[in-house]
């Protein structure tokens, strides 16, 4: 089982796919990096060699940021946000939907569960 950047690679898969297992490697850089090591797409991570799981992890290491270095650098970019006090920022601290998407109808998702009405019934 190839371990690469703290994720263990599901065994007999296409390593293309396998790779988007990684958080912040997506299937368009899975194909990069492996266009650059001289993988073929259609390999499975089985039948991958130690030198070419080696090759792989080194490209990876070297040119993109992924798991909790990309988790960090994510939550430090918002939490800029929030500190600069500008319209993102305040959307993120009430917890609203930053992207401009309708509020009176849905986003329950990012509000949570509507308020139950305590009272008298009829």
């Amino acid at each position: 089982m190839a371990r690469i950047a703290g994720v263990a690679l599901p065994k007999n898969k296409r390593v293309e796919i396998a790779l988007t297992y990684i958080h912040g490697v997506g299937k368009s850089t899975s194909i990069k990096i492996l266009k650059k090591v001289g993988v073929g797409l259609d390999t499975k991570t089985d039948d991958l060699s130690e030198s070419e799981v080696a090759e792989i992890r080194k490209v990876i290491d070297q040119e993109y940021t992924t798991e909790g270095d990309l988790k960090r650098e994510l939550a430090g970019n918002i939490k800029s946000l929030m500190d600069s006090g500008c319209y993102r920022g305040l959307r993120h601290k009430k917890s609203l939907p930053v992207r401009g998407q309708r509020t009176s109808t849905n986003a329950r998702t990012r509000k949570g569960p509507r308020r139950r009405m305590v009272g008298k019934r009829k």
